[in-house]
């Protein structure tokens, strides 16, 4: 059995599908389809009942491509939010969930989730701003888009 702390994650062992080499340097070991390993294990953790560690999290998010301050900009939050998910393990419920469903889908091939939430999260940037009025006192006259 070979505990595999490479990936992250403190409960992964492999029964096979590695080979321990003698370097000059010392043991080495070779891994054997790293890509099929990591999404065997991502779809495992995605698909877990209990609620994902923060380890979890990270293996997902890492898996996916996205930085702390990538996935902090899609869900609305700064990355020292991410980051804190990440180490304390307190996760909110909303964004284990997200982060499941987008890695769910970037794995079967038809990932135009996270398309849709950038074109959504810049439009919402780029076009909504208030438009206030002061008489007597401030309020918002009326949403606009420009």
């Amino acid at each position: 059995m070979y505990h595999y702390v490479e990936s992250g994650l403190p409960n992964v062992w492999l029964s096979n599908g590695f080979v321990v080499k003698q370097t000059a340097y010392g043991e080495s070991v070779a891994i054997t389809d790293v890509k099929g390993l990591h999404d065997v294990i991502g779809k495992a953790i995605a698909e877990k009942p209990s609620v994902l560690t923060g380890a979890e999290f990270r293996f997902l998010r890492k898996e996916l491509g996205l930085s702390q301050e990538s996935l902090a900009e899609i869900v609305g939050l700064t990355s020292q939010a991410v980051a804190i998910w990440e180490k304390t393990d307190k996760i909110p419920m909303v964004n284990d969930r997200y982060l499941r469903g987008l890695y769910l889908e970037a794995k079967t091939g038809e990932a135009d989730l996270m398309a849709a939430i950038n074109t959504i999260n810049k439009l919402d940037h780029d076009l909504y701003k208030l438009n206030l009025e002061f008489e007597g006192e401030w309020h918002n006259q009326a949403k606009v888009c420009v």
